[in-house]
């Protein structure tokens, strides 16, 4: 497959707050753990595991903003007055803990704990993640991530999209926006749907990335960010359909490792120097056909 000169970043989207609404933007820099600030806070409950909008899809509703150098961080949401967060990257550590990984993160204080406490009804503590974190990400090409759950950036792109939302249509659903898939890079001009899951080694603007796995897709995905409802079954019935993984779950979008940082826009050209098929195991099965 050669690619086209129109193939591009359609839309860059960082989540300074794991969980939270994203922000898009217009220019970003990959740093080796994703786009700067990337899931560089998360919120905890009294174990230290973090909040998710699997158990709290409200969280689509805290809109974070971020200074540049990550020194002040502002969250809002509807019913309280806005969270204002002079950033501390040498407090007190405390453990915790994402999808089975064990890490530390620096304790941002009792204001910001009292404040998210009181959105999520039950006591919560926001964590940095420290400036010595040093977590390694698997795959085919290994690498870094802040508290991402798994890897530094997920790539889709609006052909995947397209060909799912027909799917939905055409069972009677309503299409789903690419919100519902909190994608870093969102990728346009790639005719074949899907093409993502086969590009090995992107050129992303100045940035690099490297194929690390496909992204088994969870409840977050029936969440409207817009509302912070629970609005399934869509898209994980249509999924079901036609990405189910070899591993188990269904599957839309890619993992990637940053093989090398840079500044990325959209608008951007997306090149694509090594191509293959899904890893064995990783990639996905594709079951039935559009009717």
């Amino acid at each position: 497959m050669i690619p086209s000169p129109t193939v591009r970043v359609h839309a860059l989207v960082v989540y300074p707050v794991k969980g939270c609404a994203g922000v898009p933007l217009s220019s970003a820099a990959f740093t080796p753990a994703g786009l700067t600030h990337d899931r560089s806070f998360m919120v905890v409950d009294d174990s230290g595991t973090f909040r998710s909008q699997r158990r709290d899809p409200r969280m689509a509703r805290i809109v974070p903003e971020i200074d540049a150098d990550a020194s002040r961080l502002v969250l809002r949401t509807e019913g309280v007055a806005p969270l204002v967060v002079e950033t501390d990257p040498e407090g007190p550590r405390l453990d915790v803990t994402v999808h089975g990984g064990h890490y530390q993160g620096v304790d941002q204080g009792s204001e910001a704990a009292a404040w998210l406490s009181e959105v999520f009804g039950a006591s919560s503590r926001l964590v940095r993640v420290p400036d010595d974190h040093a977590r390694s990400t698997g795959g085919l090409t290994p690498g870094t991530a802040g508290f991402a759950d798994g890897h530094a950036a997920l790539v889709t792109s609006l052909s995947s999209l397209d060909l799912l939302n027909e799917r939905i249509v055409a069972t009677g659903g309503e299409p789903v926006p690419m919100e519902r898939f909190r994608p870093n890079v969102v990728v346009s001009g790639w005719p074949e749907p899907h093409t993502e899951d086969r590009a090995r080694t992107l050129r992303v603007g100045e940035a690099g990335l490297g194929y690390a796995k496909v992204c088994v897709r969870c409840a977050v995905t029936t969440v409207d960010q817009d509302t912070g409802d629970k609005r399934g079954p869509e898209p994980l019935r249509s999924l079901a359909a036609y990405r189910r993984a070899d591993t188990g779950g269904v599957v839309f979008g890619a993992k990637f490792a940053v093989t090398a940082p840079g500044t990325v826009s959209v608008g951007d050209p997306v090149e694509v120097s090594d191509w293959d098929e899904p890893e064995e195991g990783l990639g996905p099965r594709l079951v039935g056909a559009l009717t």
